[in-house]
C-alpha cells in the first residue's frame, strides 16, 4: 500500500489482524506542519489507514511516536504525531501506542564512522539528553507488547537506559575508537536564526521544517523516561537491555577487527584507514 494514495488500502490488510504502523516522513521528502486547510498527505494517509482498519475489523493497531510529541507542537513531525495519536485512541480500535527516544543505529553514521574515516563529526553546543535505543531490543519489546492484553490502550515509552548529550556520545565513541574526532560543533543560537530566517521564503519551508527540531534542543528537554513499570508490565529485565557503551563497544570491536584484516592481507603497507 502507499500511504499517498489511501484506495490502496483496503486490499492489503484482506487477512491481516495486527498492523504495526512504523511509517514517518523520510528526510528528504518535504514536511508540513499540520494547519486546518494544509494538511500534509502523511497525515491523510494515517487517517484513511486507521479509519480503513476499523472497518476491517483489525484486532489490533500498534503506533510509533515520538516521546515529549506532545510538548512541542513547534515541530512538524511531532506534532503530526501527537494528532496520529489522539486520532487513533478516538478511533475505538484496540491499539498500542508506543513512544521512542532515539535508536541506536542511528549513531553510526552520524558519529562511529566519520570518526573512523577521520572525517568531520557535526554537533550542537545544546544540552539535550537522549536515552538511546537498540532497535532490537524496541522490536523485542514490542511482540511482547502484543501478546500482553494488560498492554491494550496504553501508552508506553521505550527509552534506553541511560540519557547522552550529543559530546558525551563523541567522547565514546572516540574512546572505543582510539583516536580523536575532528568536531565541528554548530550553536543552537545560529540553527535557530536559521531557521527564523528560512521561514520567510516558501521555497525554504522544508528547510525551516527540519530546523525546528533546533527548538527542541534549545529547551532542556531530557529524551527518557522511567523504564521500571514497563519492565514489570512486560515481564522483562532490564539487564537484557543493551547499553549504549555495550552496543558501540562490540560494533567498534568487529570494525577495526575486520579493518586490521584487510589491512594484513592487503600487499599494500601505506594504507591510512
Amino acid at each position: 500500500a502507499d500511504l499517498s494514495k489511501p484506495e490502496t488500502i483496503p486490499a492489503t490488510l484482506v487477512g491481516i489482524h495486527t498492523i504495526i504502523d512504523c511509517a514517518t516522513g523520510r528526510p528528504e521528502e518535504p514536511i508540513k506542519t499540520v494547519r486546518l486547510n494544509d494538511l500534509m498527505v502523511d497525515w491523510e494517509g494515517k487517517v484513511a489507514l486507521i479509519q480503513c482498519a476499523k472497518a476491517m475489523g483489525i484486532q489490533k493497531y500498534v503506533f510509533f511516536s515520538i516521546h515529549n510529541c506532545d510538548k512541542h507542537p513547534e515541530v512538524p513531525l511531532m506534532e503530526i504525531k501527537y494528532c496520529t495519536e489522539k486520532f487513533l485512541q478516538d478511533s475505538g480500535l484496540p491499539h498500542i501506542t508506543i513512544r521512542l527516544c532515539g535508536f541506536m543505529q542511528g549513531l553510526i553514521g552520524q558519529y562511529a564512522v566519520p570518526i573512523l574515516e577521520e572525517k568531520s563529526v557535526w554537533g550542537t553546543d545544546a544540552p539535550t539528553r537522549i536515552a538511546y535505543m537498540d532497535t532490537q531490543d524496541i522490536a523485542r519489546l514490542t511482540f511482547i507488547a502484543l501478546r500482553n492484553e494488560k498492554v491494550n490502550g496504553k501508552l508506553l515509552t521505550f527509552a534506553g537506559p541511560r540519557a547522552w548529550t550529543t559530546q558525551e556520545v563523541i567522547a565514546l565513541c572516540e574512546r572505543l575508537a582510539g583516536q580523536d574526532a575532528n568536531v565541528t560543533t554548530v550553536p543552537v543560537t545560529v540553527l535557530r536564526f536559521t531557521r527564523q530566517l528560512t521561514r520567510f521564503f516558501e521555497w525554504t519551508n522544508d528547510v525551516a521544517d527540519r530546523l525546528a527540531f533546533s527548538e527542541v534542543l534549545t529547551s532542556d528537554t531530557v529524551f527518557s523516561a522511567p523504564m521500571t513499570e514497563t519492565y514489570d508490565l512486560l515481564g522483562v529485565d532490564a539487564k537484557d537491555i543493551v547499553s549504549l557503551e555495550k552496543y558501540l563497544q562490540d560494533y567498534f570491536t568487529n570494525i577495526l577487527k575486520k579493518l586490521k584484516d584487510i589491512k594484513a592481507q592487503s600487499k599494500q603497507t601505506d594504507i591510512i584507514f
